[in-house]
């Protein structure tokens, strides 16, 4: 028989890492049970090696516009393998020191997968462990449509283990992933195809966002083919067809991505001899709690299905600790006005309700501000991007409920503006804010 716990996470993500933190700074007995490598998806094939390709994407853009700047650089072209080790070390860094707080901390890290025998006693590859607590902290894993030929490509978690660059890359889906690697890829070099099922990609974003990018990305050179739907793939890694429904065939590609979307990792947790509630998509439905049905039973990050970002995982994941450990009854996570970014390349920034759903909402008490230009670092250079903002505003006292850039460092501003949204601001209040000049982001507190 296997210890007893007061707290057992099962998956060491962002989510399981951080419930399993604070409940043993608050002095609860922890284990984190493991399947695969500690830091779960964001360190290891999403947030963390996306951004190091973003910011070598980024890189080649200033390459490129260094020349508008009077410099003469001279560049020898990308070595993805050079990238790709120091990518690959930064990574270890981090998971090495993930198992040295998690000894320091006291959690024992249970290496195998996680089966419920019941609702409070794990079996972990033979092994039984109890706890007074359970956390479900799995997270998630591409999907991979169910076609002749799927396996001929590959997915995100496939792409980070590409080791030589590909040439000529087919991008399917239309999330915030595909506009990412789609970018990115483009932006080394690749030549990239995007294939979407509808007219356009970011479909719940503002569409101001998901119109701006699209402009941006074509002018940048991805070619995007609209209102497909791909019936097979054909042909051998390396040299591959792309037949859609429609009669559409594209060919040539050496490399196709699967980006369609990500699917809940609880399929091996045999959540039924728990009485853990699944619903038709696998998410685990929870309440403002992270409760599930089963009282002692809590789920965090994406495999509840809300708000599938690495820094909500962790939030969820802190103040359920405090619930639990720490006399915290009420503690819980507000997912309302969560700030998110989408790495694409120019970046978007968003937060709050977009402008359809305002009006959805508050119907003619909605007032739009928003404005369209070029940066002045982009002004000097030879491929200009623009920049586009909206403030969402309801009421008579303009109320912000929604702020969308797009832009170079869009990224970067959003994060103090999500904490005026948070507070209430409204557009008196960034109005009468002295602007920070000359930046992009001044035309937040400016606009007219």
């Amino acid at each position: 028989m296997g210890r007893h716990y007061d707290l057992i996470a099962i998956g060491a993500g962002s989510g399981g890492l951080s419930v399993a933190e604070r409940a043993s700074e608050y002095g609860a007995r922890c284990a984190i049970i493991e399947s695969g490598t500690v830091g779960g998806t964001c360190v290891n094939v999403g947030c963390v090696p996306k951004k190091v390709m973003w910011n070598a994407a980024d890189l080649a853009h200033a390459l490129r516009d260094a020349r508008s700047y009077g410099f003469r650089v001279q560049s020898d072209g990308l070595d993805w393998g050079a990238l790709v080790e120091a990518r690959e070390r930064y990574i270890k860094g981090i998971t090495d020191w993930y198992h040295n707080y998690l000894a320091d901390y006291k959690i024992d890290l249970v290496p195998g997968r996680a089966r419920f025998v019941d609702a409070h006693v794990i079996d972990v590859d033979g092994e039984h462990y109890t706890a007074d607590h359970v956390c479900i902290s799995t997270g998630g894993v591409p999907a991979v449509p169910d076609i002749p030929g799927a396996e001929l490509g590959i997915t995100s978690d496939g792409f980070f283990a590409l080791r030589r660059q590909p040439r000529r890359v087919a991008v399917v889906g239309a999330g915030y992933i595909a506009v990412e690697l789609a970018g990115l890829l483009n932006a080394l070099g690749s030549e990239v195809t995007m294939l979407l099922r509808r007219d356009h990609f970011l479909g719940s974003f503002d569409a101001m966002l998901r119109e701006t990018l699209m402009e941006e990305m074509v002018e940048a050179g991805v070619n995007i083919v609209p209102r497909v739907n791909v019936e097979r793939i054909e042909g051998a890694p390396g040299e591959l067809t792309v037949r859609c429904q429609s009669g559409l065939t594209l060919e040539g590609f050496d490399t196709l991505v699967w980006a369609i979307g990500r699917v809940p990792a609880t399929a091996g947790l045999n959540l039924q001899a728990a009485g853990v509630a699944v619903n038709d998509d696998g998410t685990i439905p929870t309440d403002e709690y992270q409760n599930t049905n089963v009282p002692g039973v809590y789920a965090v990050g994406d495999v509840t299905g809300r708000a599938p970002l690495t820094p909500v995982a962790i939030a969820a994941g802190r103040r359920l600790a405090d619930r639990l450990f720490n006399d915290q009854p009420e503690r819980r996570l507000d997912y309302d006005n969560i700030p998110t970014v989408v790495f694409s390349h120019p970046p978007i920034g968003t937060v709050g309700l977009t402008e359809g759903q305002a009006r959805s909402l508050h119907g003619s008490a909605v007032k739009i501000y928003q404005s369209r230009f070029t940066g002045m670092y982009h002004a000097l250079t030879d491929h200009p991007q623009r920049t586009a903002m909206k403030l969402v505003c309801v009421g008579p006292d303009e109320k912000v409920v929604g702020c969308h850039i797009i832009g170079r460092g869009a990224d970067e501003m959003l994060q103090g503006f999500a904490v005026a949204i948070r507070m209430g601001a409204t557009k008196r209040d960034l109005d009468d804010t002295v602007a920070i000049h000359p930046t992009a982001a001044e035309e937040l507190v400016t606009m007219r």
